[in-house]
């Protein structure tokens, strides 16, 4: 079973919508006992990042999430929280992976940055699981004001107003999508299928 986060940030009647078309068992929850007992998480978000961690933090699930060995997929806001910080607020987030996110520069594009836009794969990362049967520079769908660094564990990058960024990140058990794989057609679909494939073959760590 894979347990998708409820911590009032959004996007989850879409989420399920989308684990509903791969007929994947899940359920959503903010329960600590709930998510001991799944096989993974899913970690979504739409919103402010510094509302977003007080909720966290109200129900222990920060702690929780950095000491959770079970495969983690953060969506979109619940991607950028798994970094250790943004400027949104600013905020001290999670910093389960490194790096800090900015706000894309409204001088030089629209903000947020809102559509399809492609997805390139690092070269030394070409292989990762969650990237099984996906094209390179297929298009995803995004919506997003701050985005993550490029650095070590960057699996795939998009590019908008300041040049390129993290679009996919992962470290050890922990994965992270910019875009929303469950507004992006079969494509995201693909993606969220290689996630429960990789939970269903009893993968526990994914690293880059």
């Amino acid at each position: 079973m894979i347990a998708i986060i409820d911590y009032k940030a959004g996007n989850l009647a879409s989420v399920s919508n989308a684990m509903d078309r791969l007929m994947a068992e899940y359920r959503i929850t903010s329960n600590i006992p709930d998510l001991d007992e799944a096989d993974a998480v899913i970690f979504p978000g739409v919103g402010h990042a510094a509302p977003a961690m007080n909720e966290l933090r109200q129900h222990g699930l920060d702690t929780w999430l950095k000491s959770t060995r079970k495969p983690v997929l953060g969506i979109c806001l619940g991607m950028q929280l798994l970094y250790e910080s943004t400027t949104e607020g600013p905020t001290e987030t999670l910093g389960i992976l490194p790096g800090s996110l900015e706000k894309f520069d409204a001088s030089q594009h629209k903000v947020p940055h809102m559509g399809w836009n492609t997805v390139s794969f690092q070269s030394e990362h070409k292989n990762h699981p969650l990237m099984r049967h996906i094209e390179q520079e297929t298009h995803f769908y995004f919506v997003h004001s701050y985005f993550a660094p490029v650095t070590g564990h960057t699996v795939a990058t998009s590019s908008y107003a300041s040049g390129p960024f993290a679009a996919i990140a992962a470290r050890d058990n922990f994965m992270g999508v910019q875009f929303h794989p469950e507004k992006s057609g079969p494509a995201g679909e693909q993606l969220l299928r290689n996630f429960a494939d990789m939970v269903h073959g009893g993968m526990r760590t994914i690293s880059a």
